[in-house]
């Protein structure tokens, strides 16, 4: 399984990903926040303390990603532009 190991918050909800297998790129959580588990990211501050967890990323009170979900959120974007 890949696994994320450096995260990189950006301006307007999105984080800059490296994985283990050399997958780089954006992941936009903007469309997931409508989401009342992922409301609390709607805070900036709040979102910036996201760090890499469990093969994927996570905040404090343990909302998440799965490796899988981000890098199928990268890849689908890349295949988007091209």
């Amino acid at each position: 399984m890949d696994k994320i190991v450096k995260v990189t918050p950006l301006e307007d909800y999105k984080i800059q990903i490296e994985s283990s297998s050399g997958v780089s790129g954006i992941f936009d959580v903007k469309p997931y926040l409508k989401g009342s588990a992922f409301k609390e990211l709607k805070n900036k501050a709040y979102f910036n303390l996201v760090r890499p967890a469990h093969h994927g990323i996570a905040w404090p009170n343990e909302q998440d990603f799965s490796s899988d979900t981000i890098i199928w959120d990268i890849k689908s974007s890349n295949e988007e532009v091209a």
